[in-house]
């Protein structure tokens, strides 16, 4: 391990990447021969749910990627954009009204880009606290400016809550980059890939779980897979994972352990909050094929991220007395 820490910083990515994407290539192939037509259905089935469930972690792989290759203003915009896609996909499967025209533009075209201004000039007490407490506030006045009382609660929350998964959860990603840490300048994009990863780890190991223990979901009407059991389990995988890649990170090993189970049980527990709202938008995923709406399942792929990504940072900054 000390010798993988004596590396340099593109030497430590290239050895990622050649095991990264070669274990995701063989477990492609794997899983795209489970699912020839000529396999009994019950194998044909388990591929096709383990594709599945790579799409997430080829996501986060590819997200690692291209945050590496494009630096701190490179992944920032990378991440704005994400943020506006997500957006725009939640706003497509819930109800608006008119009235609520003028708060959607004030997120979509001032909020957003300000929050990621903030994080490109690390003005991280600023970018903590500004949708939160300015954003929100503002929203409330002019949404009664409009003049719609009609469910203004209603309405009020569903846009803020847009605003704090879309936009504040995921803005948190490229503000990893951009912590510094005294010993690991220019490694910041591992924080990011070590949060990426375990917490796609996390989630297929209490999917396989899921499957294979006896359910007792804890909340049925919401998520009938979600089970105390499972969820431990894929937590506790998460925090080991997160141990074996402490090389990567200013961490020590008991350290990237605390570290990465407080993000998978983040991320699993956010998972379970989005399937609540969507058994409230009446849709069983984010994606929808309708060219209209341009929802293609992306809320889906990072929902775990919009909520691990808020609390690893934060536990990370306050652990280590970071300053901007």
């Amino acid at each position: 391990m000390s010798a993988l820490r004596n590396l340099s910083a593109d030497q430590q990515v290239a050895l990622l990447f050649v095991i990264l994407f070669g274990l995701l290539v063989l477990a492609s192939s794997a899983a795209a021969l489970l699912a020839l037509p000529e396999r009994r259905p019950a194998l044909q089935a388990r591929g096709e749910r383990l594709g599945r469930e790579l799409q997430v972690v080829w996501v986060g792989a590819v997200v690692f990627w291209a945050a590496w290759l494009s630096g701190p203003v490179g992944s920032t915009l990378l991440f704005g954009v994400i943020s506006f896609l997500a957006l725009r996909e939640y706003v497509t499967l819930v109800k608006t009204r008119r009235g609520d025209h003028r708060a959607l533009l004030l997120a979509f075209f001032a909020v957003l880009p300000i929050q990621y201004v903030l994080v490109a000039y690390r003005n991280f007490d600023l970018f903590s606290v500004f949708i939160p407490v300015y954003v929100f506030l503002a929203l409330a006045v002019i949404s009664a400016v409009a003049g719609d009382p009609e469910r203004f609660l209603e309405r009020n929350a569903k846009i803020q809550w847009g605003i704090m998964v879309c936009v504040y959860g995921l803005s948190h990603a490229p503000a990893l980059v951009l912590l510094d840490f005294a010993q690991h300048q220019g490694r910041g994009a591992f924080l990011l890939f070590f949060l990426v990863m375990v917490v796609a780890f996390g989630k297929i190991v209490q999917t396989k779980a899921s499957s294979r223990l006896r359910r007792r979901p804890v909340a049925r009407l919401i998520d009938r897979d979600f089970s105390l059991r499972a969820w431990g389990l894929g937590v506790a995988a998460g925090g080991l994972l997160g141990a074996a890649l402490y090389w990567t990170t200013p961490f020590r090993p008991g350290q990237a352990l605390v570290m990465a189970t407080i993000a998978v049980a983040a991320g699993s527990l956010g998972e379970l909050v989005m399937s609540a709202l969507k058994r409230d938008a009446g849709v069983r995923s984010w994606g929808n094929t309708s060219s209209v709406t341009g929802a293609v399942g992306l809320l889906d792929r990072v929902a775990p991220l919009c909520f691990a990504a808020p609390v690893f940072f934060h536990s990370v900054r306050w652990y280590f007395q970071l300053k901007p």
